[in-house]
């Protein structure tokens, strides 16, 4: 009688989600590199959406900067007569400032509303739940690495060769992404309970980009108004984010006022911190109430 021999297979690892007491926000972090796949698939999915049946694709991420920089250029630096960063070109200036401002804006924009348009998703199964209006940054990075190429075009019609501190702008990009990603979580978890606060971020964006050193030079408000108003000023953290930018593209055509940087940069962590706690705080409730 012929015999034979079984070999033993190992059974397959099962990912499991372990639960300790006390070890909640350690497993939550964990949790986030785990489900990243699930951070790719919606991060494209969001972007095959942004320009799905669009006439001109992602040429809107060009535009839309460009014909503001027009304005800004025509209006501020023709017909006001506000005098640029050093030698530089007006409206290179500007669409340096347009850059961060337009990430912000549109990542605050995708960000709060993250939430609410993945209701479906949410409510059905488990996982952290901060994975979507990160991808919804994400998104909005794409449209900000389309407009820097536009930069790079205007830089050489201009003749205005980027110099070394060009090497620091992906410093100051992740201070943008900050500068967008905590008050994103802070508003998109209201918006879940709340839904009128979707009302408050046209006003936010319309709002920030006047008070902001978007179409001038920030310079222009510590000339007028002395060094402890604009640390005031610099409250407002894309003050320090925009400078930076400059800065970084300009080169010594543009200089940066460190205290207010400083303050800036302290206000965007705060919101991040801010915007994290609470999202932590209220993340568990979301399935029941979206």
């Amino acid at each position: 009688m012929d015999t034979q021999a079984i070999t033993a297979v190992p059974p397959t690892p099962v990912e499991e989600i372990v639960i300790e007491a006390g070890k909640t926000e350690k497993q939550y972090w964990r949790d986030l590199w785990r489900y990243r796949e699930l951070f790719y698939v919606l991060s494209w999915r969001d972007i095959a959406v942004r320009y799905k049946q669009t006439v001109i694709g992602v040429a809107w991420a060009v535009i839309q900067p460009l014909l503001s920089m027009i304005i800004m250029t025509v209006v501020f630096g023709k017909v006001a007569g506000l005098p640029s960063e050093g030698d530089a070109p007006y409206a290179i200036m500007v669409f340096a400032a347009m850059l961060p401002w337009m990430f912000f804006s549109t990542s605050l924009s995708a960000a709060s509303q993250s939430l609410v348009g993945n209701a479906n998703l949410i409510s059905k199964i488990y996982f952290p739940r901060m994975i979507v209006p990160a991808s919804a940054v994400i998104t909005s990075f794409v449209d900000f690495l389309v407009a820097f190429g536009m930069l790079l075009v205007l830089m050489v019609i201009y003749q205005f060769p980027p110099g070394w501190a060009m090497l620091t702008l992906p410093a100051f990009v992740v201070v943008a992404f900050f500068a967008a990603m905590g008050p994103g979580l802070l508003i998109t978890a209201l918006n879940v309970k709340y839904r009128d606060f979707r009302y408050v971020i046209p006003f936010i964006v319309q709002f920030g980009m006047y008070v902001s050193p978007v179409a001038y030079s920030s310079s222009l408000i510590r000339e007028k108004f002395g060094e402890t108003a604009f640390l005031l000023y610099s409250v407002n953290p894309m003050v320090g984010v925009i400078d930076g930018f400059r800065w970084a593209i300009l080169g010594g055509e543009s200089s940066i006022y460190w205290p207010g940087f400083a303050v800036s940069l302290a206000l965007v962590a705060i919101l991040l911190w801010l915007g994290v706690w609470y999202f932590r705080r209220t993340e568990r409730t979301f399935a029941d109430v979206i």
